[in-house]
C-alpha cells in the first residue's frame, strides 16, 4: 500500500512537472508569435493636409469582381490622439470623422492630368 502511495505520488509530481513545461513552451511560442506579429505592423502617422484613401467596409451580398475597397482620395484635415482623423472631400463640400485604421496614403498624383483629344478625320 505505502509503495502504490509513493508511485502515485511521484507520477502526480511528474504530471505536475510536464504541466509546467508545456506551459512555458506556450508561452515562448507566444511571445515569438507577438514579435513576428509586431513586425509586419506598419505606423501609420498622419498630418493636415495628406491624401488617404478610405477603406469602405460595408457588407454587399453581390461585390464586383472587379471593383476596389478603396474610395478617395480624401484630404485629412485633423488628427485626434484617439487615432480617429476627420477627412474632407475633394471639394471641401463635406468632412468626417474615421477611425485611423480604416486609411492609408493616398500616393497617386495629387493633381489630375490634362487630357487632350485628337479628333481624326476620314482620309
Amino acid at each position: 500500500m505505502k509503495v502504490a502511495g509513493t508511485s502515485r505520488v511521484t507520477e502526480l509530481h511528474e504530471l505536475e512537472e510536464f504541466r509546467y513545461l508545456a506551459f512555458e513552451s506556450t508561452k515562448l511560442y507566444k511571445e515569438r508569435m507577438k514579435r513576428l506579429h509586431d513586425q509586419n505592423i506598419v505606423e501609420r502617422n498622419f498630418k493636415p493636409g495628406d491624401m488617404v484613401l478610405l477603406y469602405n467596409s460595408r457588407l454587399r451580398l453581390f461585390p464586383g469582381k472587379l471593383e476596389s475597397r478603396w474610395s478617395g482620395p480624401f484630404r485629412v484635415v485633423e488628427v485626434f490622439s484617439s487615432e480617429a482623423v476627420e477627412i474632407a472631400t475633394e471639394n471641401d463640400s463635406r468632412t468626417f470623422r474615421v477611425n485611423g485604421q480604416r486609411l492609408k496614403p493616398y500616393v497617386g498624383m495629387s493633381k489630375k492630368k490634362e487630357v487632350s483629344e485628337l479628333h481624326l478625320t476620314e482620309p
